[in-house]
């Protein structure tokens, strides 16, 4: 995947995008590798998007990190970028990973799934 593409939209939105996958799908086509997630409120994607969170997104963009890493770099706890990775996950922006720290027991890797996002709010 590309790109994921975070924006406002209405049901009717989400349809729309979705005839026009499938007509694409008919024709043969080829997929664009991005993926939309769509927020029908932008108070709700701002607030899932915080700066906070944002700001963890751009440092797995670059490369994956440990929740160590992300500790040290973003100068926050440990339980708040534990909690914000969860949000993320469950949204599908991020995923980690448990691996092994040789003597050290288990950390968690985390990563974005995309390389670029892009986010669109529209008002009105």
């Amino acid at each position: 995947m590309t790109k994921v593409v975070i924006r406002t939209d209405d049901v009717d939105g989400f349809f729309a995008r979705s005839k026009d996958a499938a007509r694409r799908a008919d024709r043969g086509q080829p997929f664009d590798g991005k993926i939309t997630l769509a927020f029908e409120d932008p108070q709700r994607m701002f607030t899932v998007l915080s700066d906070a969170r944002r700001r963890l997104m751009l440092e797995v963009m670059h490369e994956p990190k440990t929740i160590n890493e992300l500790t040290q770099s973003l100068h926050r706890n440990r339980s708040a970028i534990t909690k914000d990775v969860g949000l993320l996950e469950k949204v599908g922006l991020v995923v980690s990973q448990r691996l092994a720290n040789p003597g050290h027991g288990i950390q968690k890797v985390v990563r974005s799934i995309a390389p670029k996002i892009e986010m669109v709010a529209t008002l009105g």
